[in-house]
């Protein structure tokens, strides 16, 4: 029992039992437990507390901001693009910005990768504002003194971009944060990006990844080179004074400092970026495109709502035929300048629209848009009267004329090289386009009738002022449009019918329907016989239907030709109207008429007769009226023959009272006639009253007060007008 009780108590080495707590140490330790946790509970009240403050004043303070309009910030310069949407000119914002709009789409993928990792490498990752970043750019302030980096992400400086501010300052910082996030919750990761490379400052005046490769590269940012690219990421941080066209070096560097970092972090292999860093920076500023000056002003001009209009023009057809007329008229001679127009047969889009050879030469009057302009077509209107002849059974292109000196009243026309070939076939007259018997077809037809077609194939004719109406349409004396004449000339490849002309893709439809010229055996009857008119030097014979002219004085040079598939019209000449000795059709626009086919790039597609049409190898195989026009010599219209056409109301110079003082016209102005040949075409200032009338009255309410000229053409082309003033 002992040494039981010895053990117990220990001997030496043995391990002392601890001493049990007593209650008040236990209870000590018990409160300072209960102390720590309530400390604990108590600050994280706090910190919930703060946050829930702090989300609270960041909730108003972002609510509180004005709305932020991202629309806006996706609007830029006009386009004028092509059928295929390609660019043929943009313009410049009102304040004289170049901003061209842009997608993700439209931009190199190495662009956007090498921007990403450059700029924002956590860009997929964050919702607009990266924390990282914020405290290292915080950090670099609190120990510099000063902002070294704004620890800004992509959608950050979109954001900026959008509400630009000058000073860096934490209120802007904040307002940014805000920003950049509404901006995320709005439209995305995507979103951002269409909107840097549409905002993104180059430089000057460009905005945006889209015109600062065009005007650093001369092309679209679909394929950038790696060293292009990489110009584009650096430029936006520093534009002005990185500026390639101004400060190449620092550009250079720029550009190679961008080519360091992502080949480091993995975009770029080391090889490809010392290629990319051996490559040149550019040192100019090119110029926009400029495709179809004169139809994209034309076409901005008429909408001014639209921000991207689609014209159905052939950008590279284009190009190739205002090269043409650029290069044409520089070996002509000085002073001239050439339209021409390009018609799609099958569809009516216009293919081409060249107004001058060169918009901005001012010597050779670019700005003026010759393809609009109504100038005296000369011979060109021949085919048309063939036309009618043909539609109206007087005549077939193997029906014999006469090419003989003849006088209708006091008009005497003579042949351009002033002599005369007797007896010719309708298609040996008009494949050398002498004058004696196309008149003789229209005296028979009747310029009234004539100049109805005109009107109703929707040609806008412009008649002479103070010049009497008569014979000498057929012969070039009205003018119309080079656009108008391709318009009609298309109309005998279509079987008689004019297209209605499409100069937009996406705009309303023409004005102008199709409309007939002739019927479907006319029209082929024309076709074959231009297609037989001898062509120019070195130039293929037989191929293309073309009829050239030459307006009076040497003014105007004009040549139209086409096959099954296109109209192609040439117009050269001086836009002042001066004349140009030597300036012929055949010799100036023709050549240049059949360069243009060759640049369609295709055969010349042939046209297919149509039912009705009557061979003939010679005269004599025609039925007896169609052999000859008529047995006698050409009719005169002396006034022996009949009475002379004159206007009895109202006489010239007279006031005629309307009641037009005391406001609008109350009463019409009665016309009458005496004499001459029925039927009658009325025209006041040029345009006509309405279709040719047996009648010899007709009738007109003006307007409004003033001059007015009155003119009336007979059947025979005979005229009479006066001038009278309405009150």
């Amino acid at each position: 029992m002992i040494e039981g009780r010895h053990s117990q108590t220990g001997e030496a080495g043995a391990t002392p039992l601890p001493a049990s707590p007593t209650r008040g140490e236990e209870n000590a330790r018990r409160g300072r437990r209960l102390v720590f946790l309530f400390s604990v509970a108590l600050f994280s009240a706090f910190l919930v507390f703060a946050f829930l403050a702090a989300d609270l004043a960041w909730t108003r303070y972002a609510a509180a901001l004005a709305p932020l309009d991202l629309a806006a910030s996706r609007e830029g310069s006009t386009l004028v693009v092509d059928r295929d949407r390609r660019l043929l000119r943009p313009f410049t914002l009102p304040d004289g910005r170049w901003r061209l709009p842009a997608t993700t789409h439209d931009v190199d993928p190495r662009y956007l990768a090498m921007l990403i990792a450059y700029e924002d490498g956590r860009f997929h990752e964050h919702d607009g504002v990266d924390p990282r970043a914020l405290l290292r750019a915080a950090g670099q302030w609190l120990l510099r003194g000063r902002i070294v980096s704004g620890g800004s992400t992509l959608t950050m400086q979109v954001a900026r971009l959008i509400e630009p501010r000058p000073e860096r300052s934490l209120s802007a910082k904040l307002r940014q944060i805000a920003r950049a996030r509404e901006i995320e919750r709005a439209v995305g990761k995507a979103g951002v990006l269409d909107r840097y490379v549409t905002l993104a400052p180059f430089g000057g005046n460009l905005e945006g990844v889209r015109a600062a490769a065009l005007a650093y590269f001369g092309k679209e940012p679909q394929k950038l080179t790696i060293a292009e690219a990489a110009l584009l990421v650096a430029l936006p941080q520093s534009p002005e004074a990185r500026r390639p066209d101004r400060f190449p070096a620092a550009a250079r560097a720029a550009r190679d400092r961008v080519l360091d970092r992502v080949a480091a972090r993995g975009v770029l292999t080391a090889e490809e970026a010392a290629a990319a860093r051996r490559d040149p920076v550019p040192s100019t500023r090119r110029a926009f495109p400029q495709l179809a000056a004169h139809a994209a002003e034309e076409a901005v001009a008429a909408d001014r709502q639209a921000k991207v209009i689609r014209l159905a023009i052939d950008s590279g057809l284009q190009a190739k035929l205002e090269a043409l007329a650029k290069e044409s008229v520089a070996r002509l001679g000085p002073g001239l300048s050439a339209a021409i127009v390009a018609i799609d047969n099958r569809t009516g889009e216009v293919r081409a629209r060249v107004g001058a050879a060169d918009p901005a030469d001012s010597a050779r009057g670019g700005a003026i848009d010759m393809s609009r302009a109504p100038r005296s077509p000369g011979s060109a209107l021949k085919p048309f009267i063939y036309a009618l002849a043909f539609e109206q059974g007087i005549a077939h292109p193997e029906t014999v004329l006469f090419d003989r000196p003849a006088r209708y009243g006091a008009y005497a026309p003579e042949n351009f090289d002033l002599g005369y070939q007797g007896t010719v076939t309708a298609r040996h007259a008009l494949q050398q386009s002498l004058n004696l018997p196309a008149v003789e077809l229209l005296a028979d037809i009747g310029p009234a009738t004539f100049l109805a077609r005109l009107h109703g194939a929707g040609a806008e004719v412009t008649l002479p002022k103070e010049t009497p109406i008569g014979l000498a349409i057929g012969l070039g004396g009205l003018g119309v449009s080079l656009t108008d004449l391709a318009r009609l000339y298309a109309g005998f490849a279509r079987g008689g019918e004019a297209p209605a002309l499409i100069e937009r893709l996406d705009g309303a439809a023409p004005a102008v329907g199709p409309r007939r010229v002739t019927d479907p055996v006319a029209a082929w009857y024309v076709a074959d016989i231009l297609r037989g008119s001898p062509p120019p030097a070195n130039a293929p014979f037989g191929r293309l239907a073309f009829k050239t002219g030459t307006s009076y004085g040497f003014r105007d040079a004009l040549a139209v030709g086409f096959d099954r598939g296109a109209t192609i019209a040439v117009w050269v000449g001086r836009p002042d109207n001066g004349p140009t000795p030597g300036l012929i059709g055949r010799q100036a626009a023709a050549p240049i008429l059949f360069d243009a086919f060759e640049r369609l790039g295709r055969e010349v597609e042939s046209l297919r007769p149509p039912k009705g049409v009557l061979s003939a190898a010679v005269t004599a195989d025609l039925p007896p009226p169609l052999r000859h026009l008529r047995k006698d010599a050409p009719k005169t219209m002396a006034a022996t023959e009949t009475a002379a056409l004159k206007i009895a109301y109202p006489p010239d110079g007279a006031r005629v009272d309307l009641g037009i003082a005391g406001g609008a016209p109350t009463a019409s102005l009665a016309l009458k006639a005496l004499g001459g040949v029925p039927p009658f075409a009325w025209y006041v200032n040029g345009a006509p009253l309405g279709a040719a009338d047996l009648r010899r009255n007709a009738a007109w309410k003006p307007d409004g007060a003033g001059f007015a000229r009155v003119t009336v053409v007979d059947a025979k082309g005979a005229s009479d007008a006066v001038t009278v003033r309405l009150e």
